[in-house]
């Protein structure tokens, strides 16, 4: 009787922790993204629409390291004007925003040489963090591969993405995803 009841025991303690341990759910670790330096790895695989003009060597290239953009102003409002929109999930420039990226092109062929851009890509709250980072980081390629194609020098242009952290809608509706998929420019000049 004694050696069924412990046998009872074990079989019930072995059960309860497989089940203990069984049903609990890991969390999911978040993907720490690397630090900026300046530098990016083409990815082959990743078409960003680029047009690439005979002899312009900026074109494609890895983004200059112009230091740390914290030694720089952040001036949002001068070309806020010209923020670019894209479609769902899209690096593609539509058409009807290319003159905001010819403006930007020609406000840094203008501009004194020590003042450098910073694009900005951002994305709607659909899709994983990771994804959007990507999605962000590829709009703000794009944009800065068009603005050098627009004939703006590709030495003095910077990207940064915040997938979906910067949302400027916080509204559910496509009218309010709309919004938040976007390229934004910050005329960076020495502090």
């Amino acid at each position: 009787m004694k050696a069924s009841k412990l046998t009872y025991l074990m079989v019930l303690t072995l059960a309860l922790s497989f089940v203990a341990t069984g049903c609990r759910k890991k969390p999911t670790p978040l993907t720490d993204l690397p630090a900026r330096t300046g530098e990016r790895i083409p990815d082959p695989n990743i078409d960003v629409g680029r047009v690439k003009p005979e002899g312009d060597p900026s074109v494609g290239q890895p983004i200059p390291d112009i230091g740390d953009i914290n030694n720089f102003k952040h001036d949002r409002a001068a070309l806020a004007a010209h923020a670019v929109h894209f479609d769902y999930d899209s690096v593609a420039i539509r058409s009807g925003e290319r003159a905001n990226v010819q403006a930007v092109a020609d406000f840094m062929k203008s501009a004194a040489a020590n003042v450098a851009l910073l694009v900005e890509g951002h994305c709607d709250e659909r899709g994983t963090e990771e994804y959007n980072r990507a999605l962000g980081e590829r709009r703000a390629l794009s944009l800065r591969e068009a603005l050098i194609s627009a004939g703006a020098d590709g030495q003095r242009i910077v990207t940064r993405t915040f997938g979906k952290d910067k949302k400027i809608d916080l509204g559910p509706s496509e009218a309010s995803h709309a919004k938040n998929r976007r390229g934004e420019f910050v005329v960076l000049t020495p502090k």
